[in-house]
């Protein structure tokens, strides 16, 4: 049984995927709006990801026989002021979402909860994948700002992820949704 602190934080951290799944919604929206369906298609696609992310930490929570708490999250930022805002906003949140699987990491140290130790591991190999995917994504976008076309050439030529399942990702929650 993992320790009440690391329950709340891995609950805490169930909040801040549901609510990076939404800002990438938004994200995916913007886009859309703007006639960029490669950018959207790349964030529609983030969305469902972090919700996953979601997913697996209730299903190992309800693994372990631990309180899931579903929260309600704060309205994602709508608007932009050019498409490197976007992606900008997402690289932040990536590298934030990083230091708090770093912390999930420290207290189940701390606390010599050696399962969700090992259950974390992944998600800190997700995002040094993510910050650096979403790192080169700002890179190329900052560089089409004025031509945003050309980010959706890069993001044609280049993929956004090879589309396969991670075979060593922990459960999501309900299956395979």
């Amino acid at each position: 049984m993992p320790s009440d602190r690391f329950v709340a934080a891995l609950n805490e951290q169930v909040a801040n995927e549901f609510a990076a799944a939404q800002q990438y919604i938004a994200i995916a929206v913007a886009y859309e709006g703007q006639t960029l369906p490669r950018l959207a298609q790349f964030f529609y696609a983030q969305a469902l990801e972090e919700r996953n992310h979601a997913l697996m930490m209730v299903r190992y929570l309800l693994d372990v026989d631990a309180r899931v708490e579903i929260p309600g999250v704060d309205a994602p930022q709508l608007e932009f002021v050019d498409c490197v805002a976007p992606v900008a906003l997402a690289l932040e949140q990536e590298r934030r979402v990083g230091e708090e699987i770093f912390n999930l990491m420290k207290v189940a140290r701390e606390d010599g909860d050696y399962a969700s130790e090992q259950f974390i591991q992944w998600f800190v190999k997700e995002q040094v994948e993510e910050v650096a995917s979403m790192s080169s994504l700002h890179d190329v976008v900052s560089r089409a700002k004025d031509q945003p076309l050309l980010a959706e050439d890069y993001l044609a030529r280049e993929g956004g992820g090879d589309g396969k399942a991670d075979p060593t990702a922990p459960q999501v929650a309900g299956g395979s949704l």
